[in-house]
């Protein structure tokens, strides 16, 4: 699926840990929460028809290109979920309704000294990673589809596969449901350029208020390796998400795992 004309936003901080282990925690020491578990911010990483370097479209699907200098490359093994994105007459955004959902590798470089998350995340084609499929979403809700999804990541190197994130259920994130999705609609109104976050009414303006939105919806923990290792050149990147039920011998389950694999250059 193409999505040159979707908005493309990520949740920061929306999972136990992964700040801390990303060692970007410092980054958003001044950005206040409603709840100490509340995830720090959204940021941009794709803007339709920008004239900067977010409008270049950099979601791959099998090869991940790293940039042509050092660049402390991580996996961020994200659920990315496709809203529809409803605006009242004044251009607000009143209501988010999600169609669908995927695994996403929302790589990011950790680039000292840079002032925005968006600065670290999108630095040319293939810079970031879809899954192969979509599966429907049939209520964002408790009770629904997503209720017994998983997500897992791995990377392959020199023939070893290494745990890269922690197994989690999507009912782990922070923010996830309805809460996710008010908390979503509040940043897209109100949301101000502070620190490493930015205006999202200023983007979804300039974008000419698009009618979905792609949201990476926030990396899980790192794994030992995932931790302390950069990706390299050679190296293949999977991330995975399944329905759990499968592991308890579920039939009808068995045709819904979403997995994404790149191959890393660089």
């Amino acid at each position: 699926m193409q999505l040159q004309d979707t908005i493309c936003l990520g949740v920061a901080g929306n999972f136990a840990h992964h700040l801390e282990q990303a060692g970007e925690l410092k980054d958003f020491e001044n950005v206040i929460t409603a709840e100490p578990d509340a995830p720090k911010g959204i940021f941009p990483f794709y803007l339709p028809g920008s004239d900067t370097f977010l409008g270049l479209y950099s979601i791959g699907t099998d090869k991940l290109e790293l940039p042509d200098y050092e660049a402390n490359a991580q996996v961020e093994p994200e659920i990315a979920v496709l809203f529809d994105v409803v605006y009242d007459d004044e251009k607000n955004v009143i209501d988010m309704i999600a169609q669908k959902f995927t695994t996403f590798n929302d790589c990011t470089i950790r680039k000292e000294g840079a002032k925005k998350i968006s600065e670290k995340k999108s630095w040319g084609l293939n810079s970031k990673g879809i899954g192969d499929k979509w599966i429907p979403i049939d209520k964002f809700e408790e009770g629904g589809v997503m209720d017994n999804y998983h997500l897992c990541s791995f990377v392959k190197r020199e023939g070893v596969v290494h745990p890269y994130g922690v197994d989690a259920p999507l009912l782990g994130y922070s923010y996830f449901y309805t809460k996710l999705k008010r908390w979503l609609i509040g940043k897209m109104n109100t949301q101000e350029d502070f620190g490493p976050l930015e205006d999202i009414s200023e983007h979804l303006k300039a974008t000419k208020y698009p009618k979905q939105a792609l949201i990476s919806i926030g990396a899980t923990a790192y794994a030992e390796f995932g931790e302390k290792n950069y990706l390299q050149s050679g190296d293949e990147v999977y991330v995975i998400a399944y329905d759990q039920r499968i592991q308890s011998g579920d039939l009808e389950a068995a045709d819904t795992k979403v997995m994404l694999h790149q191959k890393v250059e660089g």
